[in-house]
């Protein structure tokens, strides 16, 4: 079977490959929208063939089987109906036809599966602008947010799980001669041969927050080890993620292989069944899953005949100690609290201060000035509306207005959460954050997904220190921040992270945040706490997708 995709993507997999051994900063995917990077004309070619989707039945060519009906009906949070019917696949008719169409790409082995799925995010990275537009128009993130993470971010992360795929299949060879000597005697000598099976149908459940973004790492790790995929998108965000399977059958099929190996699950809200049915059929072998808890225990628990990789809801935590630069810590935070409207899975929500107040250059600041200057520090970045809302973004849906009002009830408002009108799009849910002082020495364990932080006043370090580690370990986190200018309360602050199992960010007061996850040097997620089973993307998330088959034969003895 041809190579062709492979060769030409060649010293793009190896500088991945050598990327994700070395974790330096690394990225073949400008996050720049500059037309000098993506061609004259590159950004209002994407937005018209966004614009273009539109109020028009998405179709596939060749059109995948078992689509008969269509469904759709995708509100974007910038206040207008996107208008887009999807195929809504017949399970019974679209299954057996991924199977088919599996038969022949299981047998065409890694490097035209590499090969392939190296090709698909090249195109994917050419479409950056289109795709940028239905991520800003089914998430609510703001344009060039959307243009970054739904993107260029994306697409790396996607080429990180490609890597990590072929670091683990270069690893196997197809043949050896096994040769055992036997003193005097002849040697034993046998033949052996070793073939990839790939496990079977990869579901790859969306979110609606960033539906390319945490989804490529398993389609791509499942294309990369040889599995079909079908791609259930979250009924509010199918958009970005249709586009990319058409782009992905436009490639399988130029490839030479049925493009039923890649396929869209599209679904309303009302059909909340979708993604249940879908991962308790026998053709699923395989499950990738961003979402709530409620939902990623479920399927770890019941989906007992497929590998299951979940990231879920946690609580992250930011434990201040003392700084070095108050302005740049108050600033930094404020930021990350803000941005994306904190709808990201990374987004700080409890923030613990000492009550007696942190050591800076210039004195001991009171618990009361720390938390007035986060405070001052997010009034500044939203004040002005036609600013505010290119990082704001807007808001998903209803229910998180709903955990806005529900928090305010949690302690003392310092900061109300207010509307802003976006200068374009005068219908947008646009909201800035709310920040409630909880009560002394008391972790809020119940994730507030979306514009909403605690300020909550502790005894000591010692005990901020205490509660992170526990609330991590019990209810889950993605990342912990820590602020301090104390080496041995630093070295505190990671033991606690590593036996909690979640990323530590120290001492950030410039342009990280620590919502922020590079590929090819962050691991996004661990698995060793109940935020995620699995970490994005190490070994563990590739090796499990594939088995080894072996075959040996005695060579005959010549004499």
């Amino acid at each position: 079977m041809s190579t062709a995709f492979f060769e030409r993507h060649r010293d793009t997999l190896e500088q991945a490959v050598q990327a994700l051994e070395q974790r330096g900063y690394w990225s073949p995917h400008s996050e720049s929208p500059s037309p000098r990077i993506y061609g004259e004309g590159a950004a209002e070619a994407g937005r018209l063939a966004y614009e273009a989707r539109l109020e028009h039945p998405f179709v596939f060519t060749p059109e995948q089987a078992g689509g008969d009906q269509r469904v759709g009906a995708e509100v974007s949070p910038y206040g207008f109906a996107l208008g887009i019917r999807y195929p809504r696949p017949d399970l019974d008719r679209l299954l057996p036809a991924m199977q088919l169409a599996a038969a022949g790409w299981r047998h065409a082995g890694p490097q035209v599966w590499t090969g392939v799925a190296l090709e698909i995010v090249a195109r994917l990275n050419a479409r950056s602008f289109e795709i940028a537009h239905a991520v800003q128009h089914t998430t609510g993130q703001a344009f060039m947010m959307a243009f970054q993470a739904g993107g260029p971010h994306a697409q790396d992360r996607a080429l990180e799980a490609i890597a990590c795929a072929w670091q683990q299949l270069r690893a196997i060879p197809a043949t050896a001669q096994w040769e055992k000597p036997q003193g005097k005697h002849a040697p034993l000598v046998m033949n052996k041969s070793w073939r990839i099976v790939p496990r079977g149908i990869g579901l790859v459940i969306g979110c609606c927050t960033f539906p390319t973004w945490n989804s490529y790492p398993g389609l791509f790790a499942n294309l990369a080890t040889g599995n079909a995929v079908i791609v259930k998108p979250h009924p509010g965000a199918i958009l970005p993620l249709a586009i990319t399977v058409e782009v992905a059958r436009q490639v399988i099929a130029e490839a030479g292989f049925n493009p039923d190996i890649v396929t869209l699950a599209a679904h309303d809200a009302a059909d909340s069944e979708m993604a249940r049915t879908l991962a308790l059929r026998p053709e699923i072998g395989l499950i990738d899953f961003t979402g709530s808890s409620a939902n990623g225990n479920w399927l770890e628990s019941q989906a007992r005949q497929a590998e299951v990789y979940t990231e879920k809801s946690g609580i992250n935590q930011i434990i201040i100690d003392s700084t070095d630069n108050l302005a740049g810590m108050a600033h930094n935070i404020a930021f990350s609290l803000a941005l994306y409207s904190g709808q990201m899975c990374t987004t700080p929500q409890n923030i613990y201060i000492p009550k007696e107040g942190i050591a800076t250059p210039e004195g001991r600041v009171g618990f009361e000035d720390v938390a007035q200057a986060i405070v001052r520090a997010l009034s500044r970045l939203t004040v002005d509306a036609a600013k505010a809302v290119e990082f704001l973004g807007a808001i998903q849906n209803e229910a998180v207005l709903q955990r806005i009002d529900t928090a305010r009830q949690a302690g003392q408002v310092l900061l109300e959460s207010t509307t802003l009108v976006h200068p374009q799009f005068p219908h947008a849910r646009i909201r800035t954050p709310l920040v409630v002082q909880a009560r002394r020495n008391e972790a809020i364990t119940q994730e507030y997904f979306g514009p909403v932080s605690f300020i909550i006043p502790v005894d000591d370090t010692a005990t901020a220190i205490a509660l992170a580690q526990r609330t991590a370990s019990e209810h889950g986190a993605l990342t912990l921040s820590g602020y301090s200018t104390d080496a041995a309360v630093k070295q505190v602050m990671q033991d606690a992270a590593a036996d909690a199992g979640v990323a530590l960010s120290l001492n950030l007061t410039g342009g990280v945040f620590v919502n922020q996850s590079a590929a090819f040097s962050d691991f996004h997620g661990t698995g060793a706490n109940p935020a995620a089973n699995c970490a994005l993307a190490d070994a563990a998330f590739v090796a499990k997708r594939f088995r080894v088959v072996q075959t040996r034969e005695p060579v005959p003895n010549p004499a």
